[in-house]
Parts: structure tokens; C-alpha cells; sequence
């Protein structure tokens, strides 16, 4: 079920009325009406994610148990330190999770790479497996409680209703963000009250990701798709401009679904981490992974990267464990060489800053006057997306080529020009209140003038989503991150 779908149009405002007046007010004088409000979740969880294929289910419910179950074998384990048992239990959770995981997604793609690099026939030993949607998200939620247990930062819960709540909560099931037991498990385990403010603010954040999605990500697709699928033809002009798109299509996408799952849990009274803070006014390339998929980051930095030794044992060894944390963000990003290539190629990146000290550089915003660094950052990031994007290494290394190989074709394509008119401005009205909202959590955070002009501009914006969502009813764009 997709955010942007009319299912989900219905489904919201179902689940809305029956958690807050049918399991929220009826019960208010229920000593359990957090256990009903949670049950509630996770039966729409499950309803939500077995939208797309009932057999996903088993694997969701298949992680959670383990977790729930291994949490408490570890905690007692702990308890009675008894380490080495609670070392074991919590490497058998480890390796089922991520057994599970390596099956689904990276069993074809190392088999294949094998084979081709002895030139084996692959075809009998692939399984051909449909990849879970969000296995990769939910995978490393259930990780971190293991590991959080073991490290007695979180206790180990007994109901299991709230733990497979927290597993599956459906607005940040599939793309995140990735969240940590120590900050919403909790939620699930305390009595929630409606706040008005929360849910209008909720409701703000909702339309903005939408807006990011239908309108400009959407549109982006469109036109990057079109040039990607015959960029061996077209002008120097119109690759730069495809890649432009696509920097800002894959931002919008992403940071647009994190901006519906915040909303929508704040609907429910449940604060999700953030996981975007204006990437593109960076200034470094250090600040905008600071600033990037915030909570896959975190969550390398601290059950990956500080267990290494992080920065703590000299530069080298710095330099050595930032490359394997960006091997793995690409690995974990598909398994395919261009993800991994665009991990390598971040990590490169990082070499200078390291020895330069300026890797916690930038702890403030971005001023007017650090525009210049702010494009260069930009420029970085986009020639990495490249890679991203690209089907293969081979059409990676072309693209790039014929951008400089074509720049005197012409400029650049402008097929459509009232399609591409409109998502230049919607494209400027977004970087135009992201830039005034830098410091707060969302653009609409803060607008200026009375109610009357806010919902002016609330409407407008609705307007122009459903406009294009009827203009473009035949094209289906999934989230990009729904993939991984």
C-alpha cells in the first residue's frame, strides 16, 4: 500500500477514528487500553504490509519473535552474568536476521558475480527470490533491541503485542526511519492522549511529503527515466540536467516518505526520529551524511563504526573503518557494484576531510555567503548519484562520458515544457521554504502571515498534488527506497 495511493487515502482516516474514538475514548477507563490501542497497530501493520504480498508476513513475524524472544534470553542471561550465554543467544539472533536477509537479497547477486568471475553457467544455482519490500528497514530495527538488550540500554519487554507493534508500525515499516528501541519502544509501552497541535502539525508534515513526492519527485522520474533510457543520443546539457533531476528526485522521494511517516505517527501520538535535515545545504560532504537517511547512518556510527574503534585509534585506522561503513551502507543499499561503487566513492571523498580535521566541521546553518560551498557539496553528491541510478557500472561510466563527450549537441532537452515549467517552480518553491525553515524540522513548520494566507498556501498545495496525481493517474512511480 502506498502513501501516495487513494487505499491509503481510506485506510488513514479508518485507523485514525477506530485508535482514537472505538480503542481511545471508549476505553479510557480501561486499565488495557494501551494494550487494545497497540493490537489495533499491528493488526493495520500487518494489513498495510501484506498489501503488497501476504507471504512478506511470515518473514516480518518470523523477525520479530526471534527478537522479542532472543531479548529475553539475553537480558536473563545478563542478569545472571552469565555473558558468554548472552553472547550466544544474541549471535544466533544476529545471524538468523541477517541470514534471512543475506538469503533475500545478496544470495543471487554473489552467486551471479561468483560465477561470472569463473566463467560458470549461474543459471541452475540462482533462486530467483522476490525481495521483501522495507526486509532491510525492519531487519535493522529488530537488531538494534538485540543489541541494546545485551547492552542493558533497553529492558527487555514481556508484551509481545507492544513489540510487534514497534517491529511493524506501518508509517515507517518500509522506508523508515529506522528506529531504536530505547526511544519508541517505550511509546508503545506508555498511555497516549490526543494533542490537537501534534496531530495539525502531523497533518502539515504529511502534506509537505506529498507535495515532495506527487508533484516533484514524480515529475523528476518522468523526465530522468526518459533520458536514462536513450542517453547515448542526447546532448551534454540534457545529461547534466538529468542529473540534476534525479539528485533532486531521489531527495525529494526519500525525505518525502520520511515527512508521511513522521506525520502520520504524530496522528497516533508516537514521535519518530528525524531522518532528513536539509541535506542539500551542506557544506561539506561530512555534514551531508550528517544530514542524509539520518538514522542508517546513526545506526552504522554505533553498532558498527565505534565497536571498530571508530576515530579513537589513529588516522589510519579511521580512514580503514569509514570504508568499511560506507562498503556497507552500499552493500546494504542493493546488491548490485554500482551501490557499492557509490559507497567506495563517498568514503574517497571522506579521505581529505579526515586528514584535514574537518570532519565535524559545520555544526551550525548554512549562511547566504557559504552558497559556494554549498553548490560544490551539491556537485559532489550529484556525481555520486550517478552511480546510484545507473543499471550497471558500464552504463555509469558511459553516462558520465557523454556528458562531456555531447556538450555541444545542444542544450538541454525540454520536452513538455509546461510538464518541466512547473516542476522547475515547484522545484524552486520547495528549496525557497526549506532554506527559510533550515533550523526547524519541516518547511511548513513556520509560515509567514495570518491563518488566512497559511490556508491559502495548505490548499494550494493540496490543489497541486491532486492535480498532478489525476494529470498523471497512468504513470506509477513507488517510492525509490521501497527497493531496499
Amino acid at each position: 500500500m502506498l502513501f501516495n495511493s487513494w487505499e491509503f487515502g481510506i485506510f488513514l482516516p479508518v485507523v485514525f477514528v477506530l485508535y482514537w474514538f472505538v480503542f481511545g475514548w471508549l476505553l479510557r477507563h480501561n486499565k488495557h487500553q494501551v494494550w487494545w490501542q497497540n493490537l489495533l497497530l499491528l493488526i493495520a501493520s500487518y494489513v498495510f504490509y501484506g498489501w503488497w504480498d501476504w507471504r512478506f508476513l511470515l518473514l516480518i513475524g518470523l523477525t520479530s519473535f526471534s527478537s522479542w524472544g532472543t531479548g529475553w534470553l539475553i537480558a536473563q542471561a545478563v542478569s545472571e552474568n552469565r555473558i558468554r550465554a548472552a553472547k550466544t543467544w544474541l549471535g544466533l539472533n544476529i545471524g538468523l536476521n541477517i541470514g534471512i536477509l543475506g538469503v533475500f537479497k545478496y544470495y543471487d547477486f554473489f552467486v551471479l558475480s561468483f560465477c561470472r568471475l569463473f566463467g560458470l553457467d549461474p543459471s541452475s544455482a540462482l533462486l530467483h527470490i522476490l525481495l521483501p519490500v522495507g526486509i532491510s528497514f525492519y531487519t535493522f530495527q529488530a537488531l538494534s533491541y538485540s543489541i541494546d538488550v545485551y547492552r542493558r540500554k533497553v529492558e527487555a519487554t514481556k508484551d509481545i503485542v507492544a513489540f510487534f507493534a514497534y517491529i511493524a508500525f506501518f508509517p515507517q515499516l518500509v522506508a523508515g526511519p529506522i528506529e531504536r528501541a530505547t526511544s519508541l519502544l517505550p511509546q508503545f509501552l506508555r498511555p497516549r492522549t490526543f494533542d490537537y497541535s501534534e496531530a495539525a502539525d502531523g497533518m502539515r508534515r504529511i502534506l509537505w511529503g506529498l507535495f515532495k513526492k506527487i508533484v516533484i519527485a514524480d515529475n523528476c522520474a518522468w523526465y530522468v527515466d526518459m533520458v536514462w533510457s536513450n542517453y547515448i543520443s542526447v546532448s551534454g546539457c540534457t545529461l547534466l540536467m538529468a542529473a540534476f533531476l534525479f539528485a533532486i528526485q531521489i531527495y525529494c522521494d526519500f525525505s518525502g516518505y520520511s515527512d508521511i511517516a513522521i506525520g502520520t505517527a504524530r496522528l497516533f501520538g508516537i514521535r519518530l526520529r528525524e531522518n532528513f535535515r536539509m541535506p542539500y545545504f551542506s557544506r561539506s560532504v561530512a555534514e551531508f551524511w550528517k544530514r542524509w537517511h539520518v538514522s542508517l547512518n546513526t545506526w552504522f556510527v554505533d553498532y558498527v563504526y565505534i565497536p571498530l574503534g571508530g576515530s579513537r585509534a589513529g588516522r589510519t585506522r579511521t580512514i580503514v573503518n569509514t570504508f568499511i561503513i560506507f562498503l556497507l551502507s552500499g552493500l546494504w543499499h542493493g546488491a548490485n557494484w554500482t551501490y557499492i561503487t557509490w559507497g567506495l566513492y563517498h568514503a574517497i571523498l571522506f579521505v581529505p576531510l579526515i586528514y584535514l580535521g574537518w570532519t565535524k566541521r559545520y555544526q551550525d546553518s548554512a549562511t547566504w555567503r557559504q552558497w559556494p560551498l554549498i553548490i560544490g557539496t551539491f556537485l559532489l553528491v550529484s556525481i555520486g548519484w550517478i552511480l546510484f541510478r545507473a543499471p550497471s557500472l558500464h552504463d555509469a561510466w558511459s553516462f558520465i562520458y557523454c556528458i562531456g563527450a555531447h556538450i555541444g549537441l545542444g542544450g538541454p532537452l525540454w520536452i513538455m515544457p509546461a510538464r518541466l515549467n512547473q516542476l522547475m517552480i515547484a522545484i524552486g518553491l520547495m528549496a525557497a521554504l526549506e532554506w527559510c525553515n533550515r533550523n526547524k524540522t519541516h518547511a511548513l513548520s513556520t509560515l509567514p502571515g495570518k491563518r488566512a494566507l497559511r490556508a491559502a498556501i495548505y490548499i494550494g498545495l493540496t490543489c497541486w498534488c491532486l492535480f498532478n496525481l489525476f494529470a498523471f493517474i497512468n504513470e506509477s512511480h513507488p517510492f525509490i527506497y521501497f527497493q531496499f
